[in-house]
């Protein structure tokens, strides 16, 4: 008896130092994370400082800094962007803003910077014309990111939900119809939303494009180094990655044009 109590005992204090240790574990690890919050904000400001000062190449190693722990936003590419545009390097500055507005669409400040940026490029590419589809997924469905139409779709689930039950309940016939046509509404709103989700999913993960990284690039008919050149790109020109084979990207232009070119002369926009 006196043996079993002791094994018990032993037990509860082993439960007890791994309960500890779990505490501790979950308290550094609070701490580590406070920490680490502050330590990219002083980071941020202390990048800002330096390209206030005209320290460009220090802020980009600074921002670069913070990207590398894993820290993404519109505004820290923006800034990036904002850099390299200020030392003429066409490539990293458009990258940069087509980085930020993967991100935030809306980004104005982006989307106005990336206009002066694109007018350092070379190359003149007129773009196809877009169907009425197109022009309305990017004017409106590609406007918000994905997850902000799928929050909208889960909002309007709970609404729609709400107004059925309020019309279930409900003793006033004119309640009755006014909460019965707002639940209607409400539904279509989170059937559109859904779709719109859905189709902005399927666009991010289908349509990959990236910036070309060197001054001049041979377009090649085939993913071989003797094939054919079709046409040629420069610094900056973004493009549509279509397939990939080995160390080779097959590519389309704004005007339609396919061919492929080498991985490492281009940088994809992830």
């Amino acid at each position: 008896m006196k043996r079993a109590w002791e094994i018990l005992k032993y037990k509860e204090m082993i439960n007890s130092e791994q309960h500890m240790k779990k505490l501790f574990f979950s308290i550094a690890l609070l701490f580590g994370l406070i920490g680490f919050s502050q330590t990219s904000d002083e980071l941020f400001s202390a990048a800002n400082n330096l390209y206030q000062e005209g320290k460009y190449t220090e802020a980009i190693e600074v921002y670069s800094s913070i990207e590398k722990q894993g820290l993404k936003s519109a505004d820290l590419f923006f800034n990036l962007g904002n850099c390299y545009y200020k030392l003429n390097k066409v490539a990293p500055s458009i990258y940069n803003y087509e980085k930020a507005l993967k991100i935030n669409a809306t980004h104005e400040d982006a989307l106005i910077n990336l206009t002066f940026a694109k007018r350092m490029t070379i190359d003149a590419i007129e773009e196809l014309p877009k169907t009425f589809l197109q022009r309305f997924s990017l004017g409106v469905i590609q406007k918000l990111p994905f997850d902000s139409w799928a929050i909208i779709a889960v909002l309007a689930s709970f609404l729609a939900s709400i107004l059925f039950l309020m019309y279930h309940f409900s003793t006033s016939s004119k309640k009755k119809l006014f909460y019965f046509n707002t639940s209607i509404l409400a539904t279509a709103l989170l059937i559109v939303t859904v779709l719109f989700a859905y189709h902005n999913f399927k666009t991010v993960k289908n349509n990959r494009t990236a910036i070309i990284f060197i001054d001049k690039v041979e377009i090649k008919n085939a993913p071989s180094t003797s094939s054919e050149e079709v046409f040629e790109l420069h610094e900056g020109t973004k493009v549509v990655i279509l397939d990939e084979l080995e160390n080779w990207k097959k590519i389309k232009i704004a005007d339609g044009k396919i061919g492929w070119i080498y991985t490492d002369d281009l940088k994809e926009i992830n």
